[in-house]
């Protein structure tokens, strides 16, 4: 690791340092619908569409939202071209980015996954209500994307399952898909990790939700060996978990040594680019 990655990671764990002591959780919103009191910039709770086997807008959710608040003007000034929720769930993330961003026109498009069919509808349901749009998708991640997509997202959100459980409940069906993390809650984060990778603009940056059990900071140092920065944009205590949402994004360095090859160049339409009679499933009729 060279001093100037070493110097990254130092900043990261004294982050993460600072924040384990400076949580409050008196200013932190109870779990449930009634946790979000925001404002028109973000997606409104009693628009948000929901199903049974569909994660509602949670503590993480309201966390990654507020975080994405936090960081609006340098999304603004980034001026992404395709923005993207992995594992969308109810759309609440989505949305409200969609609507934070809606000053930058058509000139920004959505996109949105989900494994659990549910979720794609309920998602699709959230922006309509909005009056936004995205392209919403049933796929595992990322799967059937990957060469289509490659160095064209320039921004990805992600709140993963990162609930540690056993092994045996990843990949469940329906609400559990959410949630079901495996071994430390990272059996899935390290999935999605390169597949974001794979997709991420040279402009581009991730924002994900990581539980501390996740070992945040291990992911920044993984992170960082592919040649990314991060940052702690925020931490926010429960009464049953602490939640970090992490930022990251290439850093020019070691960008400079990443070969480039094989990347797709930005295309003046991706959507043309995309089979979606193929993934998506709007009003497939399934129950």
């Amino acid at each position: 690791m060279s001093a100037g990655d070493g110097a990254a990671v130092s900043a990261v764990e004294g982050k993460l340092a600072e924040l384990s002591t400076s949580c409050d959780l008196r200013t932190l919103p109870k779990r449930g619908k009634s946790a979000s009191a925001r404002t028109l910039n973000t997606a409104q709770i009693q628009l948000v569409a929901s199903h049974p086997e569909v994660y509602e807008p949670c503590d993480d959710s309201f966390a990654l939202v507020d975080a994405l608040l936090s960081d609006k003007a340098q999304l603004l000034t980034l001026q992404p071209s395709l923005c993207m929720e992995v594992g969308c769930g109810s759309g609440y993330v989505i949305t409200s980015l969609a609507i934070m961003l809606r000053q930058l026109g058509s000139g920004t498009q959505y996109l949105a996954t989900d494994i659990n069919q549910h979720a794609v509808e309920t998602t699709q349901a959230t922006l309509e209500a909005h009056g936004v749009h995205a392209d919403v998708i049933a796929t595992d991640i990322v799967s059937g994307l990957e060469k289509r997509l490659a160095g064209m997202v320039d921004v990805v959100v992600v709140n993963p399952p990162y609930v540690p459980t056993p092994e045996e409940e990843i990949g469940m069906k329906g609400i559990a898909s959410s949630w079901a993390g495996g071994l430390n809650g990272r059996q899935v984060i390290d999935r999605i990790l390169p597949a974001v990778r794979e997709l991420l603009s040279e402009k581009g940056c991730l924002y994900m939700i990581a539980l501390e059990d996740n070992d945040p900071l291990g992911i920044c140092h993984l992170m960082n060996e592919k040649g990314f920065a991060s940052r702690v944009l925020l931490k926010r205590c429960t009464d049953e978990e602490s939640l970090y949402v992490l930022k990251f994004w290439q850093d020019a360095a070691a960008g400079a040594n990443a070969s480039q090859s094989g990347r797709s160049p930005r295309a003046e339409s991706w959507l043309s680019q995309l089979p979606f009679k193929s993934f998506w499933h709007k009003n497939t009729g399934s129950s």
